[in-house]
């Protein structure tokens, strides 16, 4: 159980990071995008057991937005410095793997079963980001809040 901890600390951590150094995300948001892309994928993880890949996938790429639209702010840089690495470990790469290697090897129903999934899961990723990125920037800051309690 440790074991299976300690991958999924480390290997979507370090994914997010070497998918920040392609995208030339300067080394001062290394540790934030990586953080980001490492909680996405516990979200997920932890949403994926009870329920649908999609559905888990929905909730991760939620939360990986909003912390995204919460360092925006207080780092003052666009928001795409944190989402696109965030995203990266949720991209269903291995269905549209499967859906491939079962189209090559003439299975098409389960070729379908896996572009259907990845579908899915992509939809739940556009969804979580298009449900995040809908919140006015404002509630973000710290001003806004401040104010309303006044």
């Amino acid at each position: 159980m440790l074991n299976w901890f300690i991958v999924n600390l480390v290997c979507p951590c370090m994914g997010t990071v070497a998918f920040a150094v392609l995208f030339n995300v300067p080394k001062r948001f290394y540790v934030s995008c990586a953080s980001i892309g490492t909680l996405g994928w516990l979200v997920y993880c932890a949403a994926v057991n009870p329920t649908s890949p999609a559905i888990a996938s929905f909730f991760a790429s939620l939360t990986v937005v909003l912390i995204s639209r919460v360092l925006t702010v207080r780092m003052k840089c666009p928001i795409t410095m944190f989402v696109i690495p965030g995203i990266f470990p949720l991209i269903p790469g291995a269905s549209v793997y499967y859906m491939a290697y079962d189209l090559v090897i003439s299975e098409t129903r389960e070729a379908g079963q896996s572009g259907f999934l990845a579908l899915k899961i992509a939809f739940g990723i556009v969804l979580g980001i298009v449900s995040a990125v809908s919140i006015p920037r404002e509630v973000f800051g710290g001003d806004y809040w401040r104010e309303r309690k006044k």
